[in-house]
Parts: C-alpha cells; sequence; structure tokens
C-alpha cells in the first residue's frame, strides 16, 4: 500500500498500524511468518510427542512441560527464522525482546 492509497481491507489497515509496519505487503507477511512458525510447530510437536512415546495416557503435566522447555522455545526460534527468510527478521526481532524482557520483569516481582 503506498502513501495516501486507501486499503481494501479495514483489519489490514488496522494491523499495519498497530504494528507500526509501512506497507500491507509487510503485513501480509508477518502474517505469513506466524502461520509458518505455528504450523511448524504443529508438526514438531506431534514428532517429539511420539519420539518421546507420549500418547493419550502421558499425564497432562508431563505434556505441559515438555512443551514449555522444547516447544515454545522452539516457536521462538522459527518466528526468527521465518521472519528472517521473509524480510521480516527485525519486526520479529523486536518482539522476542519486547517479551524477553516482560518474562524477567515478571520473574523479578
Amino acid at each position: 500500500m503506498q502513501s495516501g492509497e486507501k486499503n481494501a481491507q479495514p483489519w489490514l489497515g488496522k494491523m499495519q498500524e498497530k504494528w507500526g509496519l509501512e506497507t500491507t505487503r509487510q503485513v501480509l507477511l508477518v502474517l505469513a511468518v506466524f502461520s509458518l512458525s505455528g504450523s511448524s510447530v504443529v508438526w514438531l510437536r506431534k514428532g517429539l510427542f511420539n519420539l518421546l512415546g507420549y500418547d493419550d495416557a502421558t499425564p497432562m503435566w508431563l505434556k505441559t512441560i515438555t512443551y514449555i522447555l522444547f516447544i515454545f522455545p522452539t516457536y521462538q526460534s522459527l518466528l526468527l527464522l521465518y521472519g528472517f527468510l521473509l524480510g521480516q527478521f527485525s519486526f520479529f526481532w523486536e518482539k522476542e525482546k519486547k517479551m524477553f524482557r516482560w518474562i524477567a520483569a515478571k520473574f523479578k516481582k
């Protein structure tokens, strides 16, 4: 979207403004990064849980701990990887730093 050009999709304009992006194309690329990362992590989680022998009988607390220790950091890494590949690394790097500052602040309390 060029300056002065009206966005045909109001929600794209709202996201563009909220995220501080310059173009609708960037919004679409950021959404693609989120989609690719989410899909990849679901696929990797299934593989990891199968590798560990987790099934319906596995306690939820064990699945949750495994998820937090392995899948959450993997998702964050995938955001940066796909962000880099799609030219949106700086956007996701800033979001990662903000999230880690927020987590660190929670542990300081």
